[in-house]
């Protein structure tokens, strides 16, 4: 085996392919704006630099690049990971670089949650790579050919190094994504990441994430930069103490990025942090809403989202110019007849268009997962995936555990809730309702080329949804009203209009398939599929299902 600390050793890092039926994998809208693919693979530049710089790098991203064999062929050594949802990717990604004689190192959130299924890997570098990715390179100094690299420190992220942006190529993507922190204050029973990263938040300093734009800056990238943080606000006063650093670094540059992040609602009661956000072109925030339901959130230690008006606290933050995307969940216990309906008033009410809507998912060794193992109600220990088609992410691959109602009515409820969301009526409904409450303060302004870029993208989808049977009219109405009524809202509402195209296609797809889950447990027998909780029987029903819906799928 070659020594791989050499000078020049060629290291390939692949990102394995997300399902396009994944609710983030909007492909159909980046075709209509030149992309590939809507986000950068963070994760592997950020390994890159952090294994030794005297390697060479070549980063294959299987989401906008095909594969091929030459890659493999080219390499000393192989690295991968990911996430849940990525399960299959890369154990393919292991088998290809082994049949050309090549070790693979394998990291990442799933790795690190269950390194049994990645048992093939030569190299496991489990938890924060930049603590145990130094152990596997001390290993290599000894000329270990395989090893499990494992650790519960957590990273120093004052000392986080400037991801490997250089090895990507800007232009096949929507936006670039960089890391300000880890961790998070809450509790959420179902949540991995406070398994992961902790509960106590850590952060980059002002200066590293200057470094980090101004990498971006220098490299010629100008546009949507995503903060990636679980909770961008999981510690508020070093995101006031980084904000103003941010805004005046920007100005003198002419604010060459708008960004987007993740945050917990308490976001909407800190009008000070979000007129500071507003001040450096924050354009979207993810929040993870779950359920508007006060039982169910206190059941699953939701608490920062208990007795808080969902749609008063979007309305707030609409008010500073930022878009809010959320999350949902069906299938917890508490839950009742009354659920879908109260789902869909709180969506509808409260404009959120980019509504992501699945069902509980037991994460491996999240609160959740033992406390169902406990009351014996979990499937099964892991969550290995069978088939990419059907088990996507928690949209599709959700209760995977003994229900506390019965679950062909949460499945029904489920199918309801998207049906209503991603009508097109309602949808168009929302983008209005979100533009009339939004104030923008876009201080991003694009150059002459990415303007005409732009152009053509908006011409783009004019045609492709203005002159459409179905969403023309709703298309047209929507455009007069935000144009006569708060026309600096329009390019956002054009915006989520051009998603819609994407989540048409996606909920048809889950519902379609949750279709077939149901008239499976109906033919079963919802008593039977309870009680059937060893991993044997997920064989059988992912097999099942599988040959009544592959007719469907081709």
């Amino acid at each position: 085996m070659k020594n791989l600390l050499e000078n020049g050793t060629r290291c390939l890092l692949v990102q394995s392919k997300f399902s396009t039926f994944s609710f983030w994998n909007y492909v159909d809208v980046c075709k209509i704006v030149g992309a590939k693919y809507p986000a950068t693979p963070l994760g592997l530049m950020t390994v890159a630099g952090l294994l030794p710089q005297q390697w060479e790098f070549k980063l294959v991203d299987a989401n906008v690049e095909p594969l091929q064999d030459e890659y493999f062929a080219w390499a000393d050594v192989v690295c991968t990971g990911g996430m849940l949802s990525q399960q299959l990717g890369i154990l393919s990604i292991i088998d290809r670089a082994h049949q050309s004689n090549c070790p693979v190192i394998v990291g990442g959130p799933d790795p690190s949650s269950q390194p049994d299924v990645y048992q093939s890997a030569d190299y496991l570098v489990l938890g924060e790579g930049e603590v145990t990715i130094p152990m596997l390179v001390e290993d290599f100094a000894k000329g270990s050919a395989s090893g499990v690299y494992a650790s519960h420190d957590r990273a120093d992220m004052k000392k986080a190094i400037v991801p490997r942006f250089d090895l990507i190529e800007f232009k096949n993507y929507i936006q670039v994504g960089i890391q300000y922190s880890r961790g998070c204050p809450f509790n959420c029973e179902f949540c991995d990441i406070i398994e992961l990263y902790g509960r106590v938040p850590r952060a980059k300093t002002s200066d590293q994430i200057i470094q980090e734009l101004q990498t971006l800056y220098d490299l010629g990238y100008r546009g949507h930069i995503d903060f990636v943080d679980d909770n961008f606000i999981g510690n508020k006063k070093d995101v006031k103490g980084l904000l103003p650093a941010v805004r005046e670094w920007s100005q003198p540059k002419g604010y060459p990025f708008y960004f987007s992040t993740e945050a917990s609602i308490n976001l909407a009661d800190d009008e000070n942090l979000l007129q500071m956000m507003r001040d450096v072109d924050f354009r979207f925030v993810f929040i993870g809403i779950e359920t508007p339901e006060n039982d169910v959130l206190s059941l699953t230690s939701k608490k920062q989202n208990v007795n808080k008006s969902v749609s008063e606290a979007i309305r707030k933050i609409h008010s500073f110019g930022i878009i809010v995307n959320a999350g949902f969940i069906i299938g917890f216990d508490t839950e009742n007849d009354r659920t879908a309906e109260t789902m869909i008033t709180c969506i509808q009410d409260s404009g959120i268009c980019m509504a992501m809507l699945g069902t509980l998912y037991a994460l491996p060794n999240t609160q959740l997962t033992r406390r169902l193992k406990r009351e014996g109600r979990l499937f099964e220990e892991g969550s290995t995936l069978k088939d990419i088609r059907v088990e996507i992410d928690q949209t599709t691959s959700g209760l995977n555990f003994m229900t506390g109602r019965p679950r062909s009515n949460i499945l029904k409820d489920f199918i309801y809730v998207l049906t209503y969301i991603y009508n097109p009526v309602h949808y168009y409904k929302r983008i209005i309702n979100t533009a009339l409450h939004l104030r923008p303060s876009n201080k991003y302004k694009p150059g002459l080329r990415k303007l005409f870029k732009t152009g053509k993208a908006f011409l783009k989808l004019c045609r492709k949804v203005g002159f459409n049977r179905t969403t023309g009219w709703l298309y047209w109405k929507m455009f007069f009203t935000v144009l006569f009524k708060n026309p600096g809202a329009l390019e956002s509402a054009v915006n989520l209009a051009a998603m819609f195209i994407h989540f048409q296609k996606q909920s048809k797809f889950i519902i379609d398939l949750t279709l077939m889950e149901i008239e499976y447990i109906t033919r079963f027998g919802e008593e039977n599929y309870q009680e059937s909780v060893f991993q044997e029987f997920w064989h059988s029903k992912t097999n099942t299902m599988q040959d009544m819906e592959v007719g469907k799928l081709r």
